[in-house]
This record gives C-alpha cells, structure tokens and sequence, in this order.
C-alpha cells in the first residue's frame, strides 16, 4: 500500500510532539500565515470540571489550488493525547479522513460558518465538564489549500463558589506558591554564606565570593518565576514578570555552569589562574548557554504552532547536554593531576583528601545533572497531569541539595582538606593511592 507522505509526516510530527511536555497555559496569541500543515497544535491546558476555552479567529484567509476546500473539514478540537493515538489509527485504518470527524476529539468549531474564504472571523465559547489534560489543535484536511489567520486562545478554570478565573493548567495551580517557598530557601542560603564569609574572612577566596553570587542569581530567578506564574494564574498576562524572569534565568545559567568548571578546575582553591584547556571550556560553555537561553525564549513565547518551534526544541536540548559534558571534563583533568602529583611531591594524605573532594564532587555534579535532566523529564511524561507540580519540586529539591553540597564541601576554611595535612595519617594515605582503581570515574 502506498505511504501517503502527508499522513506519514503528520504523525511522524505527532508521535514526537507527544514525548515533550509543553507547559503553554496563558492567554496566546497565534499567527498562522500560508500554513499547509494538516494539523497545527496551538495549546495544552488541564481542565478540571468547570473548565471553559474562549477561541477568537479573526483574518481568516484560505487559499486552495485546485477546487474549492471542504470548510466542514478545517477547524478546530480538543484530544487528550492519550485519545489521539487511537485518533491516528483511525485515520490510518481508513476510517475516518479526517480527524475532525473522529468520535474521540471534541470537536470546537469550523470555518463551515464562513461566508467568505478572506478576512471572515468566528469567536467560540467552548465548556469543558470532563477533568483532564487537553490539547487544542487545528485541522485542515483539504490538501494543498493554505490557511492564513490570527488565533486568540483563553483556557482557564473556574474555581471555588465565586468562580474565580483561574488561567494555570490544573497541575501547576500551586506552582507560585512552590517557586516562592524556593526562593526563600535560597535567600536564607544567602544570608547563611554572608554570615560564613564574614566569620571566616581570613580564609575567603574569590571563588567563595561567586558562589555567593550564584545563590542569589537563583533565588531572585525563582522570586521573579513565582510572580510570573502567579500574574498568570490571576489574569492570563505575566505583566512583564517573564521579562525578569528571562533575564536571570539567562545569568543564573551562565553563572552556576561557570561556577562548576571553575571549582572542577580548582581555581582560586588550587591556583589563581586558568590553564588554556580551562579556558577553552569556558569559552565553549558561555556561548552554548547565551543559545541555550534564546531556544528556551523562543519555546516558551511561540508555542508548538510555529513551524520552527521543535527545530528550536532540539536545539536546545542539544546544546544542555554539550554543556553539561563539557563542565565534567575539567573535573577530570583536576583528579587526573592530583594523582600524577601523588606520585611525586609526597604529600600522600593532603593528595588523599583532594581526590577524594574532586570524586565526591564529580559524582554529586553527574548526580545533579541526570536527575535535574533525565529524572524531571520521566517524571513530568508518567505523573498524571493533576500533579504536574510535584516534578517541579523534586527537581528544585536536587538542585537545593546540589547547592547546599557545594558550599558545605567547598566553605572557607582554616584547615581546608586542600591544605590539611595529618602526618599520623600520610602513610595510611601512601597505601591508599597505591589502589587506583578506587579513584577510577
């Protein structure tokens, strides 16, 4: 049987755009112009049961080549994405051509309404009674006819007696409160190392001081998440929070993957200088995350209905792993020197204890890195969409852990393990470094 290639990339386009949680819940805009694409996903929101989508479509403008289109097969619907596999295998089976004519999707409105195919306009008032996640989705189903139209979507729910607008998907409700709380956390981190710092002055290297500046980046990034998400949640408008929240999102990125190669590579703590390698690093990690920072910009502020949005999408999990490869080499390169000094300088016990920081350290940073990656992911994909908000603060978790870690492992100190040096232990330490395969990565 023939591949139809427009069905095949139709669900090639799907089944991915089903492995990535989306996170779109605001009011949105969205301009569509000359799109030939059968099927456009524009939002995803969790509707509890008093939930309601208000859908405006205004310059509507359609374009067919050969014949005049089927108005009664472009509009739009609603699918839980559950459902919409079994949509695919409907229209795969041949049983139905169209997914608006699918008993499984609830279907909006159409353009059958339309009495001109340009500048026409609809409004609808769509009540959803059936608890769920739900995504909105656009259908044309007249090949080769091209649509032009601006699209502006409202889902929220009503909740309580007053029936209070409520625009965050029912998951991420108590997100504000969660992002709030964390960035308290982190403030009194802060003052907590100020108080370090001053107490042990004598001992302060500048690497002490960036660490207090990363704490701080993170705390006011979380500050300015909370009230974002909570403009939203309340009007639908973030109010320029986003803008904020952007802009330390993008320094605290920067500043926390320095923050590890500088520590991997022990500056301040071992020498006061880089090594070219070192530097090299740097220079890869800084530009990877300015790009990493424009892709997550531009996935949070056009949503899944542009048609470079998984491009940007894949950008930018690309460029997370390069970095987070990247800062792990000069952990490395640190352990690997410090054995070779081992065997020369004898200083077996200050050598012991070095290593066995940099291990430690390695290890937590590889730790962090998966779970705040990989972890998050699987648990946003399996946790069902009414605790969405519980992958957020196990995520926040591992990150608090991490910082907390750091600054225990790595405050001023007066007898640091960097300098510490026990002679009743340096010969224990000697037998120590003989057994390398301990200190393997």
């Amino acid at each position: 049987m023939a591949i139809d290639p427009t069905r095949f990339a139709t669900t090639h386009f799907f089944l991915l755009l089903l492995t990535i949680p989306m996170a779109f819940s605001e009011i949105r805009f969205s301009e569509i112009r000359n799109d030939l694409r059968p099927i456009i996903p524009l939002d995803e929101f969790g509707f509890t049961h008093k939930g309601r989508l208000e859908l405006s479509v205004s310059q509507i403008s359609i374009f067919a080549q050969n014949s005049d289109p089927n108005l009664s097969n472009v509009g739009f619907f609603l699918c839980t994405r559950e459902l919409w596999i079994h949509v695919f295998q409907q229209l795969e089976d041949g049983e139905i051509d169209c997914a608006l004519k699918s008993d499984l999707v609830k279907k909006v409105l159409t353009f059958a309404s339309l009495k001109t195919l340009t500048g026409g306009k609809i409004d609808s008032v769509y009540n959803e009674t059936d608890a769920d996640q739900y995504t909105l989705l656009f259908a044309n189903c007249n090949s080769g006819t091209k649509v032009s139209m601006d699209v502006r979507s409202v889902m929220y729910n009503l909740d309580g007696k007053g029936n209070v607008r409520d625009y965050l998907s029912a998951g991420k409700t108590v997100l504000p409160r969660v992002y709030f709380l964390f960035s308290l956390s982190y403030f009194v981190l802060a003052g907590l190392w100020v108080y370090v710092l001053y107490k042990k002055r004598l001992t302060v290297f500048r690497i002490h001081f960036f660490m207090l500046a990363v704490v701080i980046l993170k705390a006011l990034n979380l500050l300015c998440e909370a009230e974002d998400k909570s403009y939203i949640k309340r009007t639908g408008s973030a109010h320029g929070w986003d803008v904020l929240f952007y802009i330390f999102s993008f320094l605290k990125g920067i500043t926390l993957f320095t923050l590890i190669v500088l520590i991997g590579t022990g500056w301040s703590f071992l020498k006061p200088y880089l090594q070219d390698k070192e530097k090299k690093v740097l220079m890869i990690v800084i530009p990877l995350q300015v790009i990493a920072n424009i892709a997550q910009v531009v996935i949070d502020e056009t949503g899944p209905f542009g048609q470079d949005w998984f491009t940007w999408r894949q950008v930018f999990l690309l460029v997370d792993v390069v970095c987070c490869c990247a800062v792990l080499f000069p952990i490395v390169w640190s352990i690997k020197n410090l054995r070779e000094a081992a065997k020369t300088d004898g200083k077996a016990a200050v050598n012991l204890m070095k290593l066995t920081l940099f291990r430690q350290y390695y290890i937590v940073v590889i730790c962090y890195i998966y779970f705040t990656r990989v972890v998050f992911f699987a648990l946003e994909t399996i946790t069902s969409y009414r605790y969405l908000w519980t992958s957020v603060v196990a995520s926040e978790l591992a990150t608090l852990a991490f910082y907390v870690f750091t600054g225990y492992k790595f405050k001023p100190e007066a007898h640091n393990p960097y300098f510490v040096i026990d002679d009743e232990e340096e010969e224990a330490a000697a037998e120590a470094l003989k057994l390398e395969d301990e200190f393997e990565l």
